[in-house]
């Protein structure tokens, strides 16, 4: 036996990423746009560095609270009271090491090996296979995509839903799809959840990446006190804060303990150094974010109305988050497509294939960059396709 077969088949199971393989494929090269991962160009801002090389210089470097320091979980309660209008207790949230982490131990809070959740495909791929490694099936609802739109039908989630589903999963605004929903469909959703007793899981990080208002609809806006939801999110798309590897969760007192045991048992707890920038990111970050905000309905636009114009890619500007997914004519394989495109044009995209039910034929772009680099990537973008 190698050593590889002496692995579980769990770990076995675990599928490559089909994104960081396009990203380690073309990594480094000279002249190249990478628009594959979904981060912006900016580097953190300083006056959160700053925080952070104050809390490391002060000695904090010590274990701390495992539901995240208290300056940090009352900073959470200021934030939803701003954006969202919703009092919440420093008590909701529970910080943990990275939005990826929020996912895993909300699947692992609500579900048991052997149960199903269902989410809207197609999704970033992380959810998906992070359920299937607690041995829960992840069964994936495909939005429609009509005119280059994307919808949901709530006929067709029902439908989905068997006596072994325990949790829905709800990203909205979506990655990579952009579709958001509105209060309409939140509240189908919910009911749907009260009514067969399930969890939600809701992935709001884009909640503030909205082009049609403030912020994106929330079930914060329509849900009671006793609905079954867990917020899972991270500093990440906000703040330029992907490497920090910071994320929380929002979830009911009550099961406060059982949260901080997964922590326990995972991570132990986030460096008091990062949760000190995160604090000051909160706290003093919203005119960045707003900033972030205008770059991407910018970069959107031109990225958006420079391959509609082609004639030849099939989608709409989307209504949240930081992505476009787009349909070429005469593509028939994404990920041979992705490579070919980074190869020919140094523009890196993520293939629709890494994405799941319904995203085989599409390509992910995450347009939070500078316009320039947007300029010069949609130019090089309408050239191949004008070539196919």
């Amino acid at each position: 036996m190698t050593i590889r077969a002496s692995l579980s088949p769990r770990s076995l199971a675990a599928p490559e990423s089909g994104i960081v393989e396009l990203v380690n494929y073309a990594r480094g090269r000279e002249g190249l746009i990478p628009l594959w991962v979904g981060e912006g160009d900016l580097p953190t801002p300083d006056f959160i560095s700053q925080a952070a090389q104050d809390s490391l210089k002060a000695g904090e470097t010590f274990y701390t609270w495992q539901r995240g320091i208290p300056p940090l979980r009352e900073a959470l309660a200021r934030y939803y009271q701003r954006h969202f209008g919703k009092t919440l207790s420093p008590d909701n949230f529970y910080v943990t090491g990275s939005g990826m982490q929020a996912i895993k131990l909300a699947i692992e809070a609500v579900t048991s090996p052997g149960d199903d959740v269902v989410f809207l495909s197609p999704a970033w791929p992380n959810f998906a296979a992070s359920a299937e490694l607690s041995g829960v099936r992840a069964i994936a609802l495909p939005l429609s995509f009509e005119d280059g739109k994307w919808q949901l039908d709530i006929g067709k989630l029902e439908d989905a839903i068997t006596p072994k589903t325990r949790a829905l999963f709800v990203n909205t605004p979506s990655n990579p799809t952009g579709w958001t929903a509105s209060h309409g469909d939140l509240r189908a959703i919910l009911d749907l959840a009260r009514r067969h007793g399930l969890w939600i899981i809701a992935d709001e990080i884009y909640a503030l990446y909205y082009y049609s208002g403030v912020r994106a609809p929330s079930f914060l806006d329509i849900m009671e006190d006793d609905d079954r939801i867990l917020f899972v999110n991270s500093f990440s798309k906000n703040w330029s804060m992907t490497g920090w590897r910071a994320g929380w969760i929002v979830a009911p007192p009550e099961i406060g303990q059982v949260l901080e045991n997964l922590i326990q048992y995972s991570t132990s707890g986030v460096a008091q150094f990062i949760q000190a920038g995160a604090v000051v990111a909160l706290d003093r970050g919203d005119g960045f974010v707003a900033e972030n905000v205008a770059k991407a309905v910018r970069s959107r636009d031109m990225l958006c109305d420079a391959l509609i114009a082609t004639n030849r890619v099939q989608t709409l500007k989307p209504d949240g988050a930081i992505y476009a997914f787009l349909k070429i004519d005469g593509v028939t394989d994404a990920r041979r497509a992705a490579l070919d495109i980074v190869d020919k044009t140094g523009v890196g995209l993520a293939p629709g294939t890494a994405f799941g039910e319904g995203g085989s034929l599409f390509m992910r772009a995450c347009f939070l960059r500078d316009s320039r680099q947007i300029a010069t990537a949609a130019e090089r973008l309408a050239g191949y396709i004008a070539s196919l």
